[in-house]
């Protein structure tokens, strides 16, 4: 059984070695077994031409919080990659930091199907706003 610790540094080492969670300034958050959660600040930099964060950064942080829920469920020597996924924009990504939560439906052993949703804050207040969800089906990979 893997300890929680090695699970946590086995999704950090590999979420730190992604050099596009870095470009877009996204941090892991939190990391559960079967559940991780990545935050993104808002930054202009990220944003289309009407001022909200561009639905590609969403997706990006929504697909890596389902591929590392995976990860916590994958087989030992095995690494995650996704096959596909479905993202359906609730509405325009509009706040000042966003959560991105992705959750294991079903681990198998060659796929996992996560689901996930990106959480848009305004304030320092607790309450939200869904602006993404997704459906992600994720490939165990021998090392």
């Amino acid at each position: 059984m893997i300890r929680m610790n090695d699970l946590q540094e086995r999704i950090s080492a590999s979420f730190q070695a992604q050099g596009l969670m870095a470009t877009l300034g996204a941090s892991l958050v939190h990391v559960e077994v079967g559940e991780v959660h990545i935050s993104l600040p808002f930054s202009q930099h990220l944003s289309q031409q009407h001022g909200y964060v561009h639905a590609g950064a969403i997706t990006s942080i929504a697909d890596s919080a389902c591929g590392y829920a995976a990860l916590t469920k994958a087989p030992e020597g095995h690494e995650v990659v996704t096959a596909e996924f479905k993202i359906n924009l609730l509405r325009p990504a509009v706040g000042d930091h966003f959560l991105a939560i992705g959750k294991v439906v079903n681990a198998g052993r060659l796929l996992t199907v996560c689901t996930g949703e990106v959480r848009a804050f305004t304030g320092t207040g607790a309450s939200f706003k869904v602006v993404a969800l997704i459906q992600a089906t994720i490939v165990n990979a021998a090392k």
